[in-house]
């Protein structure tokens, strides 16, 4: 099952008490106070790790709390401090706080952690009250509190292509075609109901993530069908690749329209990323619908690119692209 967003309780342990005890040893006269700090309570952190696909776990253990520390003992023993609490998250995981909506961390890379709620501080023990002047103290502290707060969390997947269209315009094929991705692909619309990833390899040293967004149709933005809540996996790519069913019957410029005005909408900033056009379904009657995109992508600068996705044919083509899209995409790091 695929979890994208999800919202925890997290709770930061108590510090432990500190100690009141003084020294009674035979033949130790003024033993004086001993008494032990107390432990730091167990801290709530949030990691990224390849080995996670989606927030299923937070989705369902939605409260997490962290042990407190141990009391301070007598003979200056110190409480051991709590375990600390690590929920592992996939990459590409936004953290927000559930009250404000502040972003406390954007986990990218492997083990990259963040501190969510700080362990309560031990409390001081009686000895660590004795001066010159105060040898005999009988107070101790109380640990401090945990920190305790609500957390929002938001996969956005980590993919330099994004495949995008309306429904059953063929974008699960070719993210097949393309990469070894095996998406669920059949004759009607809306097939696709997460996001599907899968890797293209240009070459041996050479590969990028191809992420295949279900289906966008008009109104997406505001609900309608499946795209607002997907369409935050777009937010990261480098290049949208616009997939058209140009076969007749279709109205490919207009499914192109309609996915714009939806990008536009969603209101984050994707009109810098470079564009292409892929004119699928040339193994079907189409001549008229291809015709009307070379003429209107041509007027726009937007690179076209008639192909087959069930059959292979221009995805040769379609990959060099790709590959030139993503060099010319502004302030992003190289193929890698």
């Amino acid at each position: 099952m695929f979890i994208d967003v999800a919202r925890i309780r997290v709770k930061a342990g108590h510090g432990g008490k500190g100690c009141v005890s003084f020294r009674r040893e035979k033949h130790v006269p003024r033993g004086g106070p001993d008494g032990g700090n107390g432990g730091r309570g167990g801290s709530v952190l949030v990691e990224a790790s390849r080995s996670v696909r989606t927030l299923i776990d937070p989705k369902y253990q939605q409260v997490y709390r962290a042990p407190g520390g141990e009391h301070g003992q007598g003979k200056k023993k110190r409480g051991r401090d709590g375990t600390d609490v690590v929920i592992r998250v996939p990459l590409g995981t936004v953290i927000k706080d559930g009250e404000t909506g502040e972003i406390l961390g954007d986990l990218t890379e492997e083990r990259q952690q963040v501190l969510v709620a700080r362990g309560g501080r031990g409390g001081r023990g009686n000895a660590a009250f004795a001066t010159a002047t105060r040898r005999a103290p009988r107070n101790a502290e109380d640990g401090a509190a945990g920190e305790e707060r609500t957390l929002l969390l938001e996969l956005k997947l980590l993919a330099e292509i994004g495949l995008v269209g309306a429904p059953n315009a063929g974008k699960s094929t070719l993210l097949q075609a393309l990469t070894a991705a095996q998406p669920k692909i059949a004759d009607y619309p809306f097939t696709t109901l997460v996001p599907n990833l899968g890797v293209l390899d240009f070459s041996l040293t050479e590969r990028v993530t191809v992420a295949d967004i279900p289906g966008l149709i008009a109104g997406a933005s505001e609900g309608a069908g499946l795209g607002l809540t997907f369409l935050r996996h777009i937010e990261r790519v480098r290049v949208i690749v616009h997939v058209l069913d140009i076969s007749e019957g279709h109205d490919p410029l207009k499914a192109f329209q309609d996915v714009e005005e939806e990008l536009t909408a969603y209101g984050r900033p994707l009109g810098h990323l470079p564009r292409l056009a892929a004119a699928n379904k040339i193994d079907l009657p189409h001549e008229k619908n291809l015709a009307r995109c070379q003429s209107y992508f041509a007027g726009r600068g937007i690179p076209l690119y008639p192909i087959s996705a069930l059959t292979g044919i221009g995805l040769s083509a379609l990959k060099d692209g790709l590959r030139q899209g993503l060099s010319l995409a502004p302030g992003q790091k190289e193929v890698r």
